[in-house]
């Protein structure tokens, strides 16, 4: 009997027009760094992918470098989800673009109706210069507001066009309109592809890889230990933002779960049965903006949830 391929993570990225979507998916593109990505979006037309990463056209498919794709949907995005489900080799990661008058967190339920998906996370572009005005807006403010608040990572974008002490402000407010979010200040959306598609089938030791500038921004910490947790209590404590985490992923061994997968986004956490062998021992890795993150913090709630 073959064993049941584990399910592939979706990142739904959303945020209203202009807010830097085509960006931040060029740029995950452009340092894919052997993830074989599929990007699925409503029309081609709508998310121009730069020529540079287009390898061969095939109706509504691009075929892209590095094994990635583009897929159209149009208005069966049931449908094209369960054809990405099908591929093979299967993508390891999916980036689905939403209109910029979506509500992503309604689009991310939607994986729920299919068993090879599984919601990575729901990431929302914002514009730093105008999202106040946006969110005031007498006619497309309540959208705004909606989308940052169903996020679980903001990629704050733009953010070289206001002030320092404009860009503090502005965080302080997401953190009023949407307390469950952690925000990702940017610029061009060059972001490390660690924090927006995830740790990877094992975690790897200390250090981002990214060899760009992005990098610098972020901090990332490894441990390995040889106790069982409890990994419902370790979840909790890691979704405190005082942590100052972005994301994390640990392979654990729970006290009643056996060995276990925790994924880590923001303040959402999941926990699924290890697919595969056991690892050699536990280990749990996290990512967070540097001078942010705490890892003593860090080690004392793995230290609190041993079982």
């Amino acid at each position: 009997m073959s064993a049941v391929a584990p399910p592939i993570p979706v990142s739904v990225i959303g945020g209203y027009l202009g807010a830097g979507k085509t960006t931040l998916v060029n740029h995950l593109l452009r340092h894919a760094e052997g993830r074989r990505l599929a990007v699925l979006v409503n029309d081609f037309g709508e998310l121009p992918i730069d020529d540079a990463l287009i390898e061969a056209r095939d109706g509504n498919l691009l075929r892209l470098a590095g094994g990635c794709v583009c897929c159209s949907f149009g208005s069966d995005l049931l449908g094209a989800l369960q054809q990405l489900g099908t591929m093979r080799p299967p993508p390891d990661q999916v980036l689905l673009e939403c209109s910029g008058v979506a509500r992503p967190g309604a689009v991310a339920r939607t994986l729920t109706l299919l068993p090879a998906l599984q919601r990575d996370a729901v990431l929302v572009l914002a514009d730093a210069e105008t999202l106040r005005e946006r969110a005031a807006d007498r006619y497309v403010g309540e959208l705004v507001q909606q989308q940052l608040a169903e996020a679980d990572l903001i990629v704050l974008n733009k953010c070289d066009r206001i002030a320092a002490h404009g860009l503090q402000a502005l965080q302080g407010w997401l953190t009023g309109v949407a307390p469950q979010a952690r925000v990702l200040p940017c610029t061009q959306g060059r972001l490390a592809p660690e924090l927006l598609l995830g740790l990877g089938s094992v975690p790897r030791a200390a250090g981002l890889a990214p060899a760009h500038d992005a990098a610098r921004q972020f901090a990332s910490v490894s441990v390995a230990f040889d106790h069982a947790v409890d990994a419902a209590r370790l979840a909790e404590a890691l979704a405190d933002p005082a942590l100052g985490l972005l994301r994390a992923k640990g392979l654990l061994r729970d006290a009643l779960r056996g060995w276990c997968v925790l994924q880590q986004v923001g303040a959402r956490g999941r926990i699924d049965a290890l697919p595969g062998t056991a690892p050699a021992q536990p280990r749990l890795v996290g990512i967070g903006l540097r001078g942010q993150l705490d890892e003593d913090a860090l080690r004392r709630a793995l230290a609190a949830s041993r079982a």
